[in-house]
This record gives C-alpha cells, sequence and structure tokens, in this order.
C-alpha cells in the first residue's frame, strides 16, 4: 500500500542555519524517495492560532511550508522516525494513497 505523507512546517523553521524543507528534502533523496514537493502557502494558521500570512503591508514572514511525498507505506515508516528528530515543532499526517500512472 502507498501513502501520502506531508509534513507542515514554517518557512523560516531550520536545522543548523539550514532551511528545514531542504534537509527533509536532502533525506528523502538520501533514503530513495522517488520525488517530492515543497509547496509555500500564502496563509494558514497553527496550533498557536496566530496567522501566519502575506500581506501587502507586510514582507512574506513565516509562511506554512508543507512538503509532500508518496512512497510504500514500509519504506516511509522508518523515513519518519527520523524526519521526526528534526521537528521542534510541526505537523506530519500519512494517509493512504492511490497511485495512477
Amino acid at each position: 500500500m502507498h501513502v501520502l505523507v506531508r509534513v507542515f512546517l514554517k518557512e523560516g523553521d531550520e536545522w543548523e542555519g539550514e532551511p528545514l524543507y531542504s534537509k527533509i528534502l536532502k533525506i528523502l533523496q538520501s533514503k530513495g524517495i522517488k520525488g517530492a514537493t515543497v509547496l509555500k502557502g500564502i496563509l494558514g494558521y497553527g496550533t498557536t492560532g496566530h496567522y501566519h500570512y502575506e500581506g501587502i503591508e507586510v514582507i512574506s514572514y513565516d509562511l506554512p511550508v508543507v512538503v509532500e511525498f508518496v512512497d510504500e507505506e514500509e519504506k516511509i515508516e522508518g523515513i519518519l522516525e527520523e524526519i521526526g528528530k528534526y521537528l521542534k515543532r510541526g505537523l506530519i499526517t500519512v494517509e493512504k494513497a492511490q497511485i495512477w500512472v
């Protein structure tokens, strides 16, 4: 069975000076995940309830970022544990996915 994973972050999240989404992509690539996408949101809020947005009056600041990838469930289980080591805050969701080629 395949699963879709979404890692919800904020644009400003970092690991040792590197954007966390970039670190996650490197992990995914090194573990053989065939592809991943980083999506930058224009508006969102998290567990704090504070909005993160890009408005005319502000320069984009700490916008929501989502890293998405799909692969076989067995392959992803170990990867999630590794990604979890780098998350100070954030959310990871996993859901069943049907693959159409």
